[in-house]
């Protein structure tokens, strides 16, 4: 018996001393508690696996000859609107995870030993590294199986129990999603750049893809991975600063979904965004110094007159329904896949869909209810919120808005306004086809300045022709691409003021006589498209030189989106469909407008038509 005893404490010593030969230089890392370790806290035993593992009255049943006294809290597990798992078990205790949260929760101090009680010990835990009893910020593990196969997801993950990882690293544990099938907890440099214990080389997102594959399809869902192995956030060669945090490695495309998503305390916990929604983004999209070359400053345009961001009054949630009821909002995610969009190097010409908006969901411009995942043109992502989607309000921040005396009911909803059937709108949801001559219409829309040619001018424009950053660059700006925001009211390109009056049909307050026709006039914006010069000459109406010379905008007149309804008064031809705030009806006769004779019956600025 003697000997016995003698072999099998040999047999310990042995194996703790292969282990000791195993792990030299910085092998353990953070996880060396010894003083000359290295880790941020240490403590008084010099032989590094005893903080950890005793040979000897170490916690009984499965564990490792654990040392280290086990937390008995109980946790808050993932959860979000996109999570198709059942949910999330208490980590069994004693079991693989409930080891790592023996130190990692925070509620045991490390050196709390089953086998020395409590090590002296000196210094603390990096904040990073304490995850608290509320796990909802870390990605989810011990699982209720059997998991749940979605789109997402390899094939094999669920169906055979194995990842896709080539090397063999990456793995479940019993058939679950474990602490361990990420991170070795004896090695903290397998990943030489990105030393957080990892299992594998976790760069260009391949930690992630061992479980997560972009290119699965699956009859019936959606990957919502899909075109991520050619997005500009994959490909992307700009160099990272990494502060705040932005996954370790030098660039956005090494950072892969680290750039965006942080597998343990994330500040954005449903999806484990590094921020909730928009401020995910701001890290690299505010013009600072964390990406190099720096990426467009959006954020600045927001500063501005910008599309409004969740409140707590109408929160964006990834499964929202397409079509906004009551919850109009606009933050980044709802105008661009970030697993999909890609670098805008062209501008093709509408109604498609911009590449930065590659993969975004929409609506059809033909019922207004219709969701199409993916959109094809941009007017489609549009109509999410300026659609027939209900409890839609007027934002005073955006400006003057005109009522317009023929409307379908809803005068925010654009479809019927845009739709083929109107008597006659800008070319956004169709193309061009008005059976009257259009003088004034350029060859090509002009750039900011005014003066430089830009896009030809086609059969159909974007909303974004319009509406778009003051800045932007594809009409001749620095700034972004896009309606984050502008100076000028209701998110326009350029100045287009509006006429106003304090009565109706009395004097307009706003007058702008004498025009200026330069590109910081008050028509600005009609001047992207039409010759201003041509209008004054009235070769499409003879009293417009007239109306314009007095100051009368061009809104009073012409509705900026098109005729919402039909009406027996107002034929509707040229966009004239007139404000109902500034003109007022001729004595007992309705207001009229009939395009064969080219006369109205109204009130205006004093005067009767």
């Amino acid at each position: 018996m003697k000997g016995r005893a003698a072999i099998g404490l040999y047999l310990v010593l042995a194996s703790i001393l292969a282990v000791g030969q195993a792990i030299s230089g910085d092998v353990l890392g953070a996880h060396d508690l010894t003083p000359a370790g290295g880790s941020p806290i240490t403590g008084g035993l010099s032989a590094s696996c005893l903080y950890c593992h005793a040979p000897h009255s170490g916690v009984g049943g499965a564990t490792p000859l654990w040392n280290q006294t086990l937390s008995t809290a109980t946790y808050t597990p993932y959860t979000s609107t996109t999570y198709s798992e059942k949910g999330n078990a208490q980590p069994p205790l004693g079991a693989s995870s409930s080891l790592c949260l023996s130190c990692h929760d925070g509620t045991v101090a490390p050196g709390q030993t089953v086998a020395y009680k409590q090590i002296p010990m000196t210094g603390s835990m990096k904040t990073i590294d304490v995850f608290g009893t509320n796990l909802q910020g870390s990605h989810p593990f011990s699982l209720v199986l059997p998991m749940k196969d979605t789109a997402d997801l390899v094939s094999t993950l669920v169906g055979q129990g194995a990842t896709a990882d080539p090397t063999g690293a990456v793995k479940l544990v019993k058939g679950n999603i474990e602490c361990t099938s990420c991170h070795n907890p004896h090695v903290q440099a397998v990943d030489t750049i990105n030393m957080n214990f990892l299992v594998r080389d976790g760069s260009n997102g391949q930690l992630c893809t061992a479980c997560h594959d972009p290119n699965r399809v699956m009859s019936g869902q959606t990957n919502p991975l899909a075109s991520w192995m050619t997005s500009a956030h994959a490909i992307s060669a700009s160099k990272t600063a990494n502060q705040p945090p932005v996954g370790g490695y030098a660039t956005v495309a090494q950072n892969a979904c680290g750039a965006c998503h942080a597998s343990h305390n994330a500040a954005g916990a449903a999806r484990l965004l590094r921020g909730a929604n928009e401020q995910d983004c701001i890290a690299c999209h505010n013009g600072g110094a964390n990406v190099s070359p720096p990426a467009p400053n959006v954020f600045t345009e927001f500063a501005k007159v910008g599309h409004p961001f969740s409140t707590g009054s109408s929160v964006h949630d990834a499964q929202e329904s397409a079509l906004l009821n009551q919850n109009r909002h606009s933050t980044c995610v709802d105008c661009h896949n970030p697993h999909a969009s890609n670098q805008m190097t062209t501008f093709p010409p509408p109604p498609a869909v911009r590449p930065s908006q590659n993969a975004v969901i929409g609506i059809s411009g033909v019922d207004g209810v219709t969701v199409l995942n993916p959109a094809v043109n941009q007017y489609e992502n549009c109509l999410r919120c300026h659609g027939t989607g209900t409890g839609k309000t007027v934002n005073p921040a955006f400006g003057y808005l005109p009522i317009r005396l023929v409307s379908a009911g809803d005068p925010l909803n654009l479809v019927p306004q845009f739709a083929l059937t109107s008597s006659s709108s800008h070319p956004v949801m169709h193309d061009r086809a008005s059976a009257f001559a259009q003088p004034s219409l350029l060859t090509n829309m002009l750039n900011i300045d005014g003066v430089t040619q830009g896009r030809t001018m086609g059969t159909r424009i974007l909303c974004t022709d319009c509406h778009n950053s003051d800045d932007n660059r594809e009409f001749g700006g620095t700034g972004a691409s896009g309606p984050h925001g502008s100076k000028f009211t209701h998110i326009l390109e350029r100045r287009y003021e509006l006429s106003q009056t304090a009565v109706r049909g009395q004097t307009i307050t706003n007058l702008f006589p004498n025009p200026d026709l330069s590109p910081a006039g008050p028509y600005a914006l009609c001047a992207k498209c039409h010759n201003l010069t041509i209008i004054l000459s009235n070769s499409s109406f003879t009293e417009h030189s007239r109306h314009i010379n007095d100051g009368i905008s061009c809104s009073v007149c012409h509705t900026a989106h098109g005729m919402g309804a039909q009406s027996a008064t107002i034929s509707g031809e040229r966009i004239v469909n007139f404000d109902a705030s500034v003109v007022a009806p001729n004595g007992n006769a309705p207001i009229t407008y009939n395009r064969a004779t080219n006369t109205c019956t109204l009130t205006c600025h004093g005067h009767s038509h």
